[in-house]
């Protein structure tokens, strides 16, 4: 049985993944910290195997810094601040591993991976990111990920443009256009429900005690 706590239990996201835990077999909700609930994430370590932080990026390098000194592996899905501030936490001697993703829906890793395959093909392209009004940073993670691969994937074809939308109504969406002569490409991919983040969340879980290098970047490591 996997022991989990949750930092940011009482926001959207955090309560989903509390529901989905509760839910799997081999998990045990150990833990809801999150300062509407009054409880720090250093109360609920004791407790846990794995700490899941979906809070704000000013919290997130504090929580998984606190976790790894208590032995607790981190999975992240908060987004917005530099990952190089982990990198001085994590590592073989740190005696807990970090696993971060900027998305944990698989259709938005397969949308990550064509786009990346796409940009070696097209001359050129755009990404337009749409959230719902309540998410700070911007770009979104998932929209800096998806550029940082296709760069990687076509560095002849420079940097690609991130537009942003933030919007009531909205959940995660994004979409990547690619422009050649005469055509163009569009890679679409629509969460309309936290829950389609949870299978990845729980996959992120099982894993990320057992992984070799730490900390690990992207759902598409995982798979």
């Amino acid at each position: 049985m996997i022991r989990v706590a949750v930092a940011g239990a009482a926001g959207r996201m955090g309560a989903t993944v509390c529901e989905a835990v509760s839910a799997a077999d081999d998990m045990e909700l150990t833990g809801r910290a999150d300062p509407a609930l009054g409880l720090a994430v250093g109360e609920v370590l004791d407790a846990a195997d794995v700490l899941v932080d979906f809070t704000m990026p000013e919290a997130a390098v504090g929580n998984a810094r606190e976790a790894v000194a208590a032995g607790v592996h981190v999975v992240i899905g908060t987004t917005g601040f530099d990952l190089e501030q982990l990198r001085e936490v994590s590592g073989p001697d740190a005696g807990a591993n970090i696993f971060i993703a900027p998305n944990f829906a698989i259709g938005a890793v397969l949308m990550m991976r064509f786009a990346a395959e796409a940009a070696r093909h097209m001359a050129k392209a755009e990404i337009i990111e749409l959230h719902h009004d309540r998410k700070l940073d911007k770009p979104s993670g998932t929209a800096a990920r998806t550029a940082q691969l296709m760069e990687a994937a076509a560095p002849g074809a420079g940097t690609v443009p991130i537009h942003s939308v933030r919007l009531p109504g909205l959940v995660a969406h994004q979409e990547v256009i690619l422009g050649d002569v005469g055509q163009t490409l569009t890679i679409r991919h629509d969460s309309t429900d936290r829950h389609s983040f949870m299978p990845g969340v729980l996959l992120a879980v099982r894993r990320v005690g057992s992984l070799t290098d730490s900390p690990v970047v992207g759902l598409e490591q995982l798979l």
